[in-house]
């Protein structure tokens, strides 16, 4: 399947006569009529009821539909090429880990497209932070937000702030009652996330709980932040969480704060080394600004 099916088939559907799209399409009636006949035998279905009137299928008004939704985003990612490759906009990719979007994220996002300073064009990939590592080498983002130290010499790693960690546990739970020590809550099953890709938060998890000389059970392991919290709601275990993510108000589970002192989760903004791009430059600036900082890192 070509982009040119989706073009024809998108002109043909709204004006349900051949010869009219065709002469839209600046293209005689015949080869527009074997386009759509490919792309109906690619997909395996008719698209058409060719009667008088034209009418569309089921099918045909269901592909119409997405059909248009895809070509409207095609459009809008070729107007955006064109203004960066003209330097009317600048790309910034951003990726970040779910558990960073209760912090500063959300606020400097907002600042970020408001556009007030410099026209952004903002792409957004929830990864974490082993996989931010890899697309910042790779280029397909620009800086990440995520919370694993990750040592390698193309990357620069800063550490923004230092959340608090609490428990979250099922409603009920008589922790709830806390503050908690981490060994009254190593006798409970956890939940933990994310299960892939390895070193995660996880990790950071296991490693506190061993720097005290503690070892926990892990009864199921997921992929996601909210996935995790659902489990704990169904009694399936406890976890650990950002303090930030008790923004989230649900009524199966409650958090409780944790007695010792290093139980942090650092929120790492991570870069390529040597990156003075004006985006990410403009972005470092509103990360100063928002946390009251003089700079973030070399």
């Amino acid at each position: 399947m070509e982009l040119r099916h989706l073009r024809y088939f998108q002109v043909l559907a709204q004006t349900l006569n051949f010869t009219r799209a065709a002469e839209l399409l600046h293209i005689a009636q015949p080869p527009l009529s074997r386009q759509i006949q490919q792309l109906e035998e690619e997909l395996g279905v008719s698209l058409l009821e060719r009667g008088r009137p034209l009418k569309l299928t089921e099918a045909g008004r269901f592909f119409h539909e997405h059909c248009a939704t895809l070509l409207e985003q095609l459009g809008k990612v070729c107007d955006n090429t064109r203004r960066i490759g003209l330097g009317e906009k600048t790309w910034l990719g951003i990726g970040f880990a779910p558990s960073t979007l209760y912090g500063v994220l959300p606020e400097l996002i907002r600042r970020l497209r408001s556009g007030e300073t410099l026209a952004l064009e903002l792409g957004l990939s929830e990864m974490t932070t082993l996989q931010q590592v890899q697309a910042l080498k790779a280029g397909r983002i620009d800086i990440g937000f995520g919370r694993i130290r990750i040592d390698d010499p193309a990357i620069v790693q800063t550490v923004l702030t230092e959340d608090r960690l609490v428990a979250a546990l099922p409603a009920g739970h008589p922790l709830l009652a806390g503050p908690i020590s981490l060994q009254q809550l190593a006798v409970e099953p956890f939940v933990l996330y994310p299960g892939n890709p390895r070193p995660s938060y996880a990790d950071h998890v296991i490693a506190l709980f061993e720097s005290h000389g503690l070892g926990i059970e892990v009864a199921q392991w997921t992929n996601e932040l909210q996935t995790a919290i659902g489990l704990v709601g169904a009694g399936i275990g406890v976890t650990l969480v950002p303090a930030s993510v008790q923004l989230l108000h649900r009524d199966d589970i409650g958090f409780t704060p944790l007695l010792e002192d290093n139980a942090t989760s650092p929120i790492i903004l991570s870069r390529r080394v040597g990156d003075v791009s004006a985006g990410l430059s403009h972005c470092l600036h509103m990360i100063d600004e928002l946390l009251g900082q003089v700079g973030v890192g070399p």
